[in-house]
């Protein structure tokens, strides 16, 4: 709860005490407001932020509730000394006017006003309850999205390395047959770096420019493949200033390049955006010849962002056959903020 909200709440009780005052003058009294009704306030008052501000601090501890049981008595019994203070010590010697008959005992005082007193300490007290427990939410709030900070930069970060080690496989193949492709390969691969190294440090792209990454990286394997006709990328983007997590499709490109079968075969990619829905959807054929351990990095890296970025708000689906893999991605966006 933010200070402003914790003020409004504090100016409501005391306009709400004030008006109560005026009402009750009003109908019991002829005389109008006093100087009884002025201390009566004051006692109030003080007794109120010295609770707030002092006692409850300093008898609160939710592992021995019996401390904050003895601080409420004890607000009470201050609520009671100041009371009792103003009204029948430092009323009576300036004005010799006093609320008791002369002679009243503390413990009868005391007896007395324990229901005005309590009203006013409960209030008090679960008014610093409010503060304390928004702070704490508020303290909770911002780890959790600091946590979510570290972990979306850790796994960003997870990904350039795998990006740029496919990479230079590709590159090692084609230098390694002496190609005339290769330094056409090293070129597109210095120009993904070059986004990769801008844009990643960003917390959101354009969706144009994430496919930009795509088409790149397309464009760089096609270099080795010999039917790059068979590659079929489709997209369908109405709105290209989307705003997207970088890297959050091109893993899926970059596995199905790394474990498929191109020999014969392609791969069919489309993209949409209809709907106020991103539409990812890849499907290639495996090659059953290349086995590697580590094939689920960027896969299961794009699982955890996506748990994290938009929880509730996507749908991935991925099927992974004996000699197909299929990727259906679904992520619900809020365009009002595009």
């Amino acid at each position: 709860m933010k200070q402003k909200q914790i003020f409004l709440l504090h100016l409501f009780y005391w306009l709400l005490i004030i008006f109560n005052g005026i009402i009750a003058v009003s109908v019991y009294s002829t005389k109008g407001i006093g100087i009884l009704d002025v201390t009566i306030f004051l006692a109030n008052f003080l007794g109120f932020y010295v609770n707030y501000f002092f006692v409850v601090p300093r008898f609160f501890d939710p592992k021995r509730f019996y401390l904050m049981i003895i601080g409420f008595f004890v607000g009470v019994f201050i609520f009671v000394i100041f009371r009792y203070s103003i009204e029948e010590i430092l009323l009576p010697s300036l004005t010799g006017y006093r609320n008791y008959a002369e002679g009243t005992t503390f413990l009868y005082y005391f007896y007395d006003n324990i229901y005005y007193s309590s009203l006013t300490v409960f209030v008090s007290t679960n008014l610093w309850f409010f503060k304390y427990y928004s702070k704490i939410e508020a303290e909770r709030t911002r780890l959790i999205e600091e946590r979510k900070h570290a972990q979306l930069q850790a796994l960003k970060t997870q990904i350039n390395p795998h990006f740029i080690f496919n990479s230079l496989n590709n590159i090692y193949s084609l230098v390694y047959q002496n190609s005339d492709q290769s330094l056409s390969a090293i070129e597109k691969l210095s120009e993904l770096l070059r986004y990769s190294t801008k844009d990643l440090e960003k917390d959101v792209i354009s969706l144009d420019k994430e496919i930009g990454y795509i088409e790149s990286l397309i464009g760089l394997e096609k270099l080795r493949i010999r039917n790059p006709e068979l590659l079929v990328f489709e997209k369908n983007i109405s709105n290209p200033k989307l705003n997207i997590s970088p890297m959050l499709l091109v893993p899926f490109v970059e596995n199905a390049f790394k474990h498929g079968d191109f020999r014969d075969k392609g791969f069919v990619l489309k993209i949409s955006d209809e709907n106020k829905m991103l539409h990812f959807y890849l499907h290639n054929f495996k090659n059953q010849r290349m086995k590697d351990s580590a094939s689920g990095i960027g896969i299961e890296n794009v699982k955890k962002r996506l748990d994290i970025l938009y929880p509730k708000k996507h749908e991935l689906n991925i099927q992974d056959l004996e000699s197909e893999f299929i990727v259906d991605l679904r992520i619900s966006f809020p365009y009002e903020n595009n």
